[in-house]
This record gives C-alpha cells, structure tokens and sequence, in this order.
C-alpha cells in the first residue's frame, strides 16, 4: 500500500522540514520530492504536512506516520536481509561530533550493532574540524559532523539536517554591553568557535575567552555557571541553558550543516558504512527534533 520510495522521501522531508533540503539529501528534484509527498497523501487520503511559502510542518496524521515510517522501513530492510541472505561484518570506523554526546544517538548506534553484530564498530568522539581532517587522512570511514553551509561540500555526502545557530547561557544571564562578550568556546579548528568570532568581529564587539573546552559538557558545566554565552545549533539546545534574549545585542552567528559523509571507500567498510549512513539519516529527526528529552 506504501511505496518504500515514497516513506523514504516523507521521512527526509520530516526530519528537514524542508521540500529543498529534503531533495539534496536525496540526490532528487524538488518536484520528485513534492511528487512522492503527493502520492503518500493520496494512498493514505490524509495531509501529512501544512505548507506555505515560508514553513513547512506535520500535521497530526503527519506525526502518526512518522513512526509508521520508520516500523514499515525498518521491517523491508529486514526482509530484504534475511532473503538475500547478507550479513554485514568487518570492522567501521565511525566519528561523531561532540555535539551529539546527549543526543539518541546512542539509541540508533545500539540498534545498529543489534542488527549487525558481526560489525566491529569504533567510536571516535571529536570536534568536526577534527573529524573531517581525520576522514581526509583515511583514518575513519564514516563522520556525523558539522560544516559551514558555504564550505565545500565533501563527496560523497549526505545531509541530515541544517540548523540555524544560536547564543545560548545561563537562565538571567546579563551581559554588560560595555565589557567584552564573555564566551565559552571549543578550542580551534572549533567551527562554532569560528563563527561566534567572525559574528562578534563583523560588529565590530569585543570579546573575551573565559572557557575553552574540547568537551561538551566542559563547555556546558561553564555555561550553566553563568560564566560567560557560547554558540550552539538551536534544535540541540541541552538542559539547563536558554536562548538569550535580543536584549543581549549578540549578532547572528548563521547556521551549519549536519552531514554524513564517508571517507576512502574500503572495500570491508563500505556495507556497514552504507548501512549505519542509513540508520543515521531515518533517525535523523531523532537527533535534534525533542532529541534531547
């Protein structure tokens, strides 16, 4: 009754709320994208997503079929297993970004090794910057990670999700607009760091390190003792920190890319590799919408 083709799409459009960034993950056309959103609505005879020039959302039926989505999607890629008789093996190494230390990521990681126990998975745990020069050096074989949208795009590479970027601290954090910012920062090549620079020296404001960290939550123990702001992806605000207000005068620091993207294609690596790019990219909404509750 579902089109495999068509939940696919629906989840990359879910996960993106956006018919564009829908369609580069998917290598499509925007109208190949709006065509299979069109045919899912049809066969199930419900609207699945209210869309305007500007926004785009799920409706209730729209959030029912997301876990549908994903159970349909998971039980054929399981059938598809067990009948072609494939197990994947051999060893994958995988790098995620320190941004999603308190995400579920670790809930689709341990789905993943359910499903592949053959797969010897290693977890490397670092700054993006640092995560993509180590995928260049063929030192890893897949990387969920960060990049600036104007960076080049590595190929090949997959899209999760783009997030626009935020200051966060302290709830009733007050900055003094005559003293330096405050700011709590990943250590170079940091690419929030980076950003948060260039946007505070565009407006010409001065600004002060008062923490540097290569841990997350080293940076967030800062954060949430009032020392200082810091830049983080909105849709991964943590617990305990807000936005702060415009009150604060803080320039826009922009957005960043959350991609996945594969290294030096190893011949041992690259089914687990495919299949883990997989997993991330249908459990991407996991990862930052209510990701953190």
């Amino acid at each position: 009754m579902y089109e495999p083709t068509h939940l696919r799409t629906f989840l990359s459009v879910a996960q993106t709320l956006s018919f564009t960034q829908a369609a580069r993950r998917l290598g499509l056309r925007q109208s190949t994208v709006s065509q299979h959103v069109r045919r899912l609505e049809e066969a199930t005879g419900r609207q699945l997503f209210t869309r305007d020039t500007h926004s785009v959302e799920l409706t209730e039926d729209g959030e029912a079929m997301l876990g549908f989505a994903r159970r349909i999607l998971d039980v054929h890629e399981q059938a598809a297993q067990f009948f072609t008789g494939t197990r994947l093996r051999g060893r994958l190494r995988f790098g995620a970004s320190e941004d999603f230390v308190l995400t579920r990521l670790p809930e689709i990681l341990e789905r993943f090794r359910h499903e592949h126990p053959e797969v010897d998975l290693e977890l490397t745990v670092e700054l993006s910057g640092t995560l993509h020069e180590q995928l260049a050096a063929g030192r890893l074989d897949l990387v969920l990670a960060k990049r600036r949208p104007e960076d080049p795009r590595p190929d090949p590479h997959r899209l999760v999700w783009q997030d626009e970027l935020v200051w966060i601290g302290a709830p009733g954090l007050r900055l003094d607009p005559h003293r330096p910012v405050p700011l709590i920062v990943y250590p170079p090549p940091g690419i929030t760091r980076d950003l948060a620079l260039r946007a505070l020296e565009r407006e010409g404001r001065q600004w002060r390190i008062v923490c540097s960290s290569g841990s997350l939550n080293g940076l967030l123990a800062a954060a949430r003792a009032g020392l200082g702001v810091m830049v983080h992806a909105r849709g991964l605000i943590p617990p305990g920190l807000v936005r702060m207000p415009e009150r604060a005068g803080l320039p826009e620091p922009g957005s960043v890319d959350f991609v996945v993207v594969h290294g030096r294609r190893r011949p041992s690596a690259q089914g687990a590799a495919d299949a883990l790019a997989a997993a991330i990219l249908a459990g991407g909404d996991r990862l930052h919408r209510g990701g953190q509750g």
